[in-house]
């Protein structure tokens, strides 16, 4: 499968001990651009749990525009600072697409100490 940066992709995201494991949706932040020779993608986590708060968390309503296009189920939090680097074959699905990437960029960019360029 060819999946996108922006794509909201329903995949096996790791818990931190890396050995468990919970399917749940995530948005591929990597560049589409990027050749690493591997059959990966990096990811973050989108959790329902809405008492995730702070500048790095974007809480996303899913009858609004932005849900719905990332075809969430569920009122969400997008976790740019919980990121994974998974196999393609742990993905599932591609399930909606993220139209507000230029905010998630900001909260990366937070995340990983990066000046606005």
């Amino acid at each position: 499968m060819n999946y996108k940066r922006g794509d909201v992709v329903l995949v096996r995201f790791p818990n931190s001990d890396l050995k468990t494991y919970k399917k749940r949706p995530a948005l591929i932040v990597q560049a589409d651009a990027l050749v690493t020779g591997l059959p990966q993608k990096i990811v973050v986590l989108i959790t329902s749990n809405l008492s995730r708060t702070g500048s790095t968390r974007l809480h996303i309503k899913q009858g609004d525009v932005e849900g719905l296009a990332m075809g969430l189920r569920t009122d969400s939090v997008v976790v740019a600072d919980n990121l994974a680097t998974v196999m393609e074959r742990e993905i599932d699905k591609t399930i909606g697409h993220c139209p507000i990437m230029q905010t998630v960029d900001k909260a990366l960019q937070e995340t990983l100490g990066l000046s606005a360029g």
